[in-house]
């Protein structure tokens, strides 16, 4: 069981590490002030983090590869 927990935070861990960059990639504009996104608009904005993140993270992996 503590195996499983603490693979799920090291993943938590991996994400909020990659945040920024991910943030970055996906291009997402700030809210404005005093107005709330849409259902839609959310749901947009979560694929587009979901897509970033997953580029992010193989950008990393790749770049920790060794030299050939």
């Amino acid at each position: 069981m503590s195996s499983d927990a603490e693979r799920q935070q090291a993943k938590m861990q991996e994400f909020m590490r990659l945040l920024p960059l991910t943030l970055d990639l996906a291009g997402l504009p700030r809210c404005e002030v005093g107005k709330q996104f849409t259902e839609e608009q959310m749901e947009f904005r979560l694929n587009s983090i979901r897509i970033a993140y997953k580029l992010a993270r193989k950008l990393v992996i790749e770049i920790s590869k060794p030299a050939e």
